[in-house]
């Protein structure tokens, strides 16, 4: 989650990047933001294409995703649950 949405940014977003993860309970939130207005859009490579998988993978293994718009660029999110951990 966090390389592809890093990696979308330095491809095809604008300085400056910026990565934040947050630890809500039991989720992971991966926020990256960059000084880009465009927003991404989910595509569905053919076969034997190179790219445009990253957000179709972000998507499928996230429980949400999405974009925040502000003066300064976008910000790209994602939540993910964290597995349950065991009482020791």
């Amino acid at each position: 989650m966090v390389s592809e949405l890093v990696t979308n940014a330095i491809r095809y977003g604008r300085p400056p990047i910026q990565l934040r993860l947050i630890l809500d309970g039991d989720n992971l939130i991966c926020e990256v933001s960059d000084g880009s207005n465009t927003s991404p859009h989910l595509r569905r490579a053919r076969t034997f294409d190179e790219g445009g998988r990253g957000l179709l993978l972000v998507a499928q293994l996230t429980q949400r995703w999405g974009t925040r718009h502000s003066r300064e660029g976008k910000t790209i999110w994602a939540e993910q649950q964290l597995a349950c951990q065991a009482s020791q």
